[in-house]
């Protein structure tokens, strides 16, 4: 079955949602989600969202931290346009209902917080359930609009690309790694056209075709990945993997970012601490009580996310210990209960007093800096696909994200998005999309045995966390590349074998998304920001100042 929309958005996380609260002005906008419409990494983010919201803060600052963090591979017109056009973005949310703290109840001023690699309070927050916040007021926006549609439960296989529809499918190639070009040349000419999406509908099992005059990805990263990470359940890299598949180029995928502080607990997966605890004076300690930061870098438990998180590596390969420990006891319990009143419920209910005792904590793939190859207004490089949040990579974050710009670039790059629609809306009006092929299920079988899809994910995932974690080397990276060989062609010999289901789907996705991302760090022979190989533990700006670019064709 053919449908049609004019805004095919797929997902429904904060960058999405932004979008689509501003394109519904233009047309109709379909939002396709893989599970509940809350289910997303907005949903999670606990910090905050960073931006110049003080006198004593500076769009200079804010840049120097930006570019420092991101250790030399951060794009400086990219960096400046979303600090600079950051604080409206956020007065934005504020005016579609987020409730972020004040200094007092109803004060002018907001109770801005300091994350690591700041420095001056800059994030804007909403207590420790910021995310939430956001997406719960972007949601019933989008829910009172009619020309907005959600779609639960329906997961995007594959792009419609215009090559393809028309009987040119465009044949696939080694993935190349390709120097960086300096103006980031996303948009025209465009390599092909996006279409839209083929769509499953999970509870009927049907794949449905979408097309779409302007179709947009922003699935957010691809945490799962990892055996041991912050991400919902629906990070496989789905964006990623389509857009590879459909001859878009990728970068940087080999920056993964490893959370420093993720709750130890074996009843709990996935919750992280937030930076924020060590923003208001949290200090890592080892099970001896011994503080250990400042022997690896001069801010201490301020320091930025990659080295934080290669410290707490280091100590505990050195002691053997399962964790380590954050502890912010010092401060008055009061103020921990009103600040942190998620992270503070949750790990009481697991028996961890947070005002009394230190909270054990491990890190856990965060968030990938790398992602869809985009220009300054979102585009890709095909016709009509926008990539937006986690999904892209803009060029804000170089080798490492500064903690809380994430949901700053999602909301910016939403608005720049928007512009380019509407300035592009006069030709777009009234296109019509060519004849398209119905998917074809052939001879494929239901799948009656799901254990096939758990053992390929599980041993996928902890492949990934023993080869290609937080410390790399050239050794393990050459060992997973050849033991990802079998195991992708069998994972192709479920997907063309069987009737698609959810699982399989997101386990063709991350497979393909870990073979990228160890292409990407085989690659780079040197040591930048998130990536740490030790072959090469020091960076090599000569050679190596540039992004990763990779493409099938």
């Amino acid at each position: 079955m053919e449908q049609h929309t004019d805004f095919l958005i797929i997902g429904s996380g904060i960058s999405g949602l932004s979008f689509a609260l501003k394109v519904a002005r233009l047309g109709r906008v379909t939002l396709v989600t893989k599970k509940r419409r809350l289910d997303s990494a907005t949903n999670l983010a606990q910090g905050g969202i960073a931006a110049v919201l003080s006198p004593e803060d500076s769009f200079a600052a804010h840049i120097a931290d930006t570019l420092n963090a991101g250790a030399g591979l951060c794009h400086e017109d990219v960096v400046r346009m979303v600090v600079e056009t950051g604080p409206e973005r956020v007065r934005e949310l504020m005016d579609l209902g987020v409730d972020f703290q004040r200094t007092a109840p109803a004060g002018a001023l907001l109770d801005l917080g300091r994350e690591g690699g700041h420095s001056a309070r800059r994030i804007a927050h909403a207590f420790d359930r910021t995310g939430k916040s956001i997406e719960e007021s972007l949601l019933k926006k989008a829910a009172a609009d009619p020309a907005i549609t959600i779609l639960e439960n329906h997961l995007a296989v594959d792009l419609l690309i215009a090559s393809k529809a028309q009987g040119e499918a465009t044949p696939p190639s080694e993935a190349a790694s390709k120097e960086f070009p300096l103006e980031r040349p996303a948009g025209p000419p465009f390599r092909d056209r996006c279409l839209g999406a083929y769509v499953l509908d999970r509870e009927s099992g049907k794949v449905e075709s979408w097309t779409a005059k302007v179709t947009v990805l922003c699935t957010g990263g691809a945490g799962k990945v990892y055996l041991y990470t912050t991400n919902p359940d629906i990070a496989t890299g789905d964006g990623i993997a389509m857009a590879y598949r459909a001859g878009a180029r990728i970068a940087n995928l080999e920056f993964v970012q490893f959370h420093p502080t993720c709750l130890y607990h074996p009843k709990v997966k996935n919750f992280l601490i937030s930076e924020a605890v060590r923003g208001e004076g949290g200090r890592l300690i080892d099970r001896r009580g011994r503080a250990f930061m400042t022997k690896y870098d001069p801010r201490g438990d301020l320091a930025t996310r990659d080295t934080v998180a290669r410290a707490i590596d280091l100590e505990m390969k050195a002691s053997g210990d399962d964790c380590v420990f954050l502890d912010i006891s010092q401060q008055p319990a009061e103020f921990l209960k009103k600040r942190f009143p998620t992270i503070y419920q949750t790990c009481l209910g697991l028996g961890i007093d947070i005002t009394r005792e230190p909270i054990p904590v491990v890190p856990a793939a965060h968030y990938m800096c790398g992602g869809v190859l985009t220009d300054l207004m979102g585009r890709t490089d095909l016709e009509n696909l926008y990539a937006l949040g986690e999904t892209a990579c803009t060029g804000l974050h170089g080798a490492n994200r500064l903690a809380s710009n994430s949901l700053l670039e999602a909301v910016v790059f939403a608005h720049q998005a928007w512009q380019q629609c509407q300035a592009d809306w006069p030709g777009l009006a009234d296109w019509q999309p060519p004849p398209i092929r119905p998917w074809l299920a052939d001879r494929a079988e239901p799948i009656d045995e799901a254990v096939l899809i758990s053992h390929n994910w599980d041993q996928l995932r902890r492949l990934m966390w023993n080869y290609v974690g937080i410390v790399r080397s050239e050794k393990r990276l050459n060992l997973i590349r050849e033991q990802l060989g079998p195991l992708l062609a069998e994972v192709d010999r479920h997907y063309r074998d069987y009737l698609l289901t959810a699982d399989l789907v997101e386990l063709r996705n991350i497979a393909l998304v870990a073979q990228l991302i160890v292409h990407c760090a085989l690659s780079r022979k040197e040591s930048r920001g998130l990536h740490y190989i030790s072959d090469y533990p020091l960076p090599d700006d000569r050679n190596w100042k540039k992004d990763t670019i990779i493409s099938r064709i």
